[in-house]
């Protein structure tokens, strides 16, 4: 019980970092929460990555998003811990599988639809993500994503949004 509401406060706190908006919860699922805005509308999954000493500019989160009236499902973006360094590569490794991202300042998405779809398949049979780069400084940073959760919470958003 102590630890689910801890787990809920912690994406309390996650979700305040996204701008601001009213939000349905659609449920918290081990280490992902799904959500709704109703106002844009649209919904996602959500994560924040594996805690870290490391220094950071922003407060990193991975979610994976549905807008139906964009008639856009499973779109990835990643708010990353540390401004990245132009024209360098954005590596998320899911398994076995590589994917190069594009991005910059403090946000990296997939390529493409049909990279979203590779990333989402990805996510759906692994353990955990790593996405890694440069930052502005040169130096490599990763962020740690416990996947635990995140095939449930993805199928929650999207029935949120579906059913709207």
């Amino acid at each position: 019980m102590i630890s689910n509401l801890i787990r809920l406060c912690a994406f309390g706190l996650l979700v305040s970092a996204i701008p601001a908006q009213a939000r349905d919860s659609l449920g918290i699922f081990e280490e992902w929460g799904a959500f709704r805005d109703p106002q844009t509308p649209r919904c996602y999954a959500v994560a924040k990555p594996s805690p870290s000493s490391r220094s950071r500019d922003y407060a990193p989160f991975a979610a994976i998003g549905t807008w139906p009236q964009r008639n856009v499902r499973g779109q990835v973006h990643f708010r990353l811990s540390r401004e990245i360094a132009n024209d360098r590569t954005i590596r998320l490794v899911i398994g076995d599988r590589v994917f190069e991202l594009t991005g910059g300042g403090g946000d990296a998405w997939a390529r493409d639809r049909a990279m979203d779809a590779a990333i989402v398949a990805a996510m759906r049979s692994g353990t955990r993500m790593v996405i890694s780069a440069s930052d502005k400084r040169g130096r490599r940073f990763s962020d740690r994503y416990n996947l635990s959760g995140a095939a449930t919470a993805m199928d929650a958003a999207t029935i949120g949004c579906a059913r709207r």
